[in-house]
Formats: C-alpha cells, sequence, structure tokens
C-alpha cells in the first residue's frame, strides 16, 4: 500500500473583524485532521486538514509552558505556523526493491507536536487616553471619534478600552479610552494589570486631569500617581511621549485654578491643552496637534516604542 498522509498543521491567522478572544473561552482544545491511511495500488492516504484559528490582530501567542512567546499578530492576514501535523506513515509499497517484490512490513506514523498556549489580546492604538476614574476618558473618545462608550458620573464605568477613529484631514488616527487608573494598579489594584498591559502599543499618550472641585482630587498629585504608576510598571512607557489634557474648563472653579496649573506644567516642559470634553472647547487644537504628533512618530517607524517590523 501507499503512504499514509500527513497529520494537520496548527495555524492562526490575525483577521481584522475580530475584536476578541472570547470563542477560545468555550473552546480550548483544537487538533489537526487526522491523516488517512495508505491504500493498494500504492495510492497514498489524505493528509488530515490543518486546524486554522482566527483571532483579533493584536493577539500575543505564548508557551505556557516556557513562557516563550511565540508569536505577535499585529496586522490583518498574518499567519503563524504553530505546531506541525504529524509525519505519515510509509506503506510496504515504499520497501519494495529488486530483490523484495512484496514486502511485509510498513513504518508506522509519528503523532504530531502537542503545546499549551497562552493567547493575550492588546490594543493596537495610536493614542491612549489615560487617567483617573471619572477624569473624563469616555466623554473625550466620545467626542473626537466615531467611538460611543458609556458614560456615567461614577468611577469605573469603563471596565474594558474603547477604540476610536478620529478623522483629521485626510489622516486618521485609532485612540484608545482606557480604563481607569487607581494608586497600586502596577500591583493589580483596581483594574491594574489590565490597564497598563493596554498602553504597551501605543505611541503617544493623552493624560487628562479632571478639574472639577467636585472630585476634591489634586490635579497636580494626579499627575504625580500616573507618571509613579507608570515607572513601575516600565520605565520606558514612562519616558513615551505625551500631552497633558486639563478637563472641564467650562466650569467656573476649573477657569480660576487653570493659570496657576499652566504655570506649573509648562515649567516642566509639558505640554498642555485646556479643554472641555462636554463643550468641546480646545477639542479641535488638541486633535490637530495629536494628529501631527502621530504623523511625525510614524515617519520616524516608532510604535508603542519600537521601530515597525518590514513585511
Amino acid at each position: 500500500g501507499g503512504d499514509g498522509g500527513r497529520g494537520g498543521d496548527i495555524r492562526f491567522i490575525s483577521d481584522g473583524r475580530m475584536t476578541s478572544l472570547l470563542d477560545f473561552r468555550y473552546k480550548r482544545h483544537y487538533e489537526g485532521g487526522r491523516g488517512g491511511h495508505g491504500m493498494g495500488s500504492d495510492r497514498h492516504g489524505k493528509d488530515g486538514e490543518d486546524a486554522v484559528m482566527h483571532v483579533p490582530p493584536g493577539t500575543l501567542i505564548t508557551d505556557s509552558g516556557t513562557g516563550e512567546r511565540l508569536a505577535d499578530l499585529t496586522r490583518d492576514g498574518e499567519e503563524f505556523l504553530c505546531l506541525k501535523g504529524g509525519r505519515g506513515g510509509k506503506g510496504n509499497a515504499h520497501f519494495k526493491s529488486s530483490t523484495r517484490q512484496a514486502p511485509r512490513f510498513a513504518q508506522p506514523g509519528e503523532e504530531g507536536e502537542e503545546m499549551e498556549l497562552q493567547l493575550e489580546l492588546k490594543l493596537l492604538a495610536d493614542v491612549g487616553i489615560i487617567g483617573f476614574p471619572n477624569a473624563g476618558k469616555s466623554t473625550l473618545i466620545s467626542r473626537i471619534s466615531a467611538a460611543k462608550p458609556k458614560v456615567a458620573d461614577y468611577p469605573f464605568t469603563t471596565l474594558v478600552p474603547h477604540l476610536g477613529v478620529v478623522r483629521r484631514d485626510d489622516k486618521d488616527f485609532i485612540v484608545a479610552d482606557i480604563p481607569g487608573l487607581v494608586e497600586g494598579a502596577h500591583t493589580g489594584k483596581g483594574l491594574g494589570i489590565r490597564f497598563l498591559k493596554h498602553i504597551e502599543r501605543t505611541s503617544l499618550f493623552i493624560h487628562i486631569l479632571d478639574l472639577s472641585p467636585d472630585t476634591d482630587r489634586d490635579p497636580m498629585e494626579d499627575f504625580k500617581v500616573i507618571m509613579r504608576e507608570l515607572e513601575a510598571f516600565s520605565p520606558e512607557l514612562a519616558g513615551r511621549p505625551s500631552v497633558l489634557v486639563l478637563n472641564k474648563v467650562d466650569l467656573t472653579e476649573a477657569r480660576e485654578a487653570l493659570p496657576g496649573l499652566l504655570k506649573f506644567f509648562t515649567g516642566k516642559g509639558i505640554k498642555v491643552f485646556p479643554v472641555s470634553a462636554v463643550t468641546g472647547d480646545g477639542l479641535t487644537e488638541l486633535v490637530d496637534w495629536v494628529g501631527t504628533e502621530v504623523e511625525r512618530l510614524k515617519s520616524e517607524g516608532k510604535n508603542g516604542g519600537k521601530k515597525e517590523r518590514d513585511s
């Protein structure tokens, strides 16, 4: 008989139509198809079908056993061959020779590779909006993009990041509204690592501070806390390009505090935009500056602090 077919491979393909890894919560075991048996008259068995898993762009694939990063699928249509199927067995026709016309033995096939994987999704955004809970991140992204996150006047309204596309002349950039930060986030407090890991890919940060007197918070201290959390999680993140947004300047008390805050932050060389995410004041200037900065970073080959990969 002929050789047996090989087992199917395990492949991952990045699919821009997908936005989550929810399917993998309900099905956790995947295997390639079994190769067909060799048949008489030297007919080879059919190869097993590949198991192809579609994942959203931004998916990291890690070997759970060793912690080794196997793939980082960032582009739509990018493919990763994760595991090879087993080799098909060799039929007795394979061992036929001039002195052995009808061999009565064959070589069995081999088992395919097996591995336990961890899949993790990180946002692919040019700009990340970060700040304390209820600072106005969701309102800001809803005003500058088509994103429609839930907005309410209490902390942790946003529990998952939202993505929005900002249109600027003939250029677009993607902005992410990241869940609220609390002090100690790098140790897992609040939304903790869920917050911090999502900003690793962004090339520019918008730090948003709430100037409303109702919060009883100190904007300057809030800024220091944010920077400490970034530094504790990753020093590289703390040094990434950023702009500071002072929100809710439509309020009388905020306008009165504005001169002192502008003097403090600009004195530290920080780019500042006073805005009202509710009324729209200052948003055009903010979007124009951010858009120009994103284009500059792209032209320098910077994306999340790393150069873009070729091909």
